[in-house]
């Protein structure tokens, strides 16, 4: 027995969610979202992914690395129970753990073996991508390791599931200004998926817990790809997305 297990990253994760705020907090929710896995180092290989696209799912373990320096804490406040009661964190799906591993199940769109640009000595490598779409990740997620989903062993009836046993449903109706449809079009032609993007995040009310089925008046904003959202809740069953801006390639 030892006391540490060393893990060796296996692939990255592109993704629209490029900030935490507003990510999903379970995958599928979102159908909407779409990203790409790229396997890296040794991993990089076509051989370990032979057979897998006879899977409609996929099941990725991963590391949270955007709250990792944050450490863990043994008791979390569990959004789904408005961040004001306090449970083991092993009783939660919480970001914060002893060790910051995270598991998700993601529907597999395509496998692509493709190359990578020229360097300067004008050689290419090749490179496995894996199209993957419903995802809950943040851009640059660390991935350890793939596994098939298997839906007869996976799928459990009747399984009870705690405060948590079924999907919420904040049945919010999401308006776009004028201005934000504009931009919507102006962009459908590389992003034809983003209003429905859009459209899905906010109606899981990503705000914190404790303003949950409330109205705010305050503007949020969020990041999906290359765009910045501000939106605001007129009503507790409203949400107006005021302005989508893209973000400039020049920005630091």
């Amino acid at each position: 027995m030892t006391d540490s297990v060393n893990l060796n990253v296996i692939g990255t994760i592109d993704s629209p969610y490029k900030e935490k705020f507003a990510i999903p907090r379970q995958p599928g929710i979102v159908t909407a979202a779409q990203g790409q896995l790229r396997l890296t180092g040794s991993a990089n290989n076509a051989e370990l992914v032979r057979g897998l696209e006879q899977f409609s799912h996929i099941w990725l373990l991963f590391v949270f690395h955007g709250t990792q320096a944050q450490g863990w804490k043994p008791l979390v406040r569990p959004p789904r129970l408005g961040g004001n009661k306090k449970l083991g964190v092993f009783a939660t799906r919480s970001t914060f753990r002893p060790n910051p591993i995270g598991m998700s199940v993601v529907k597999l769109d395509r496998i692509e073996q493709g190359f990578t640009a020229q360097d300067n000595a004008g050689q290419r490598a090749s490179q496995v991508i894996l199209h993957i779409s419903e995802l809950d990740l943040l851009d640059g997620t660390p991935i350890i390791d793939i596994k098939p989903y298997v839906p007869y062993a996976d799928i459990i009836e009747n399984a009870h599931g705690g405060y948590a046993q079924e999907q919420p449903n904040n049945n919010i109706k999401v308006i776009f200004s004028s201005a934000a449809l504009v931009t919507l079009d102006n962009n459908s032609e590389h992003y034809p998926r983003l209003q429905n993007l859009v459209e899905q995040v906010l109606n899981q009310d990503p705000r914190p817990a404790y303003k949950q089925n409330k109205a705010d008046d305050k503007i949020y904003g969020m990041t999906l790809y290359d765009f910045n959202i501000n939106w605001q809740m007129t009503d507790i069953s409203t949400l107006h997305v005021i302005a989508i801006e893209e973000i400039s390639s020049n920005a630091v």
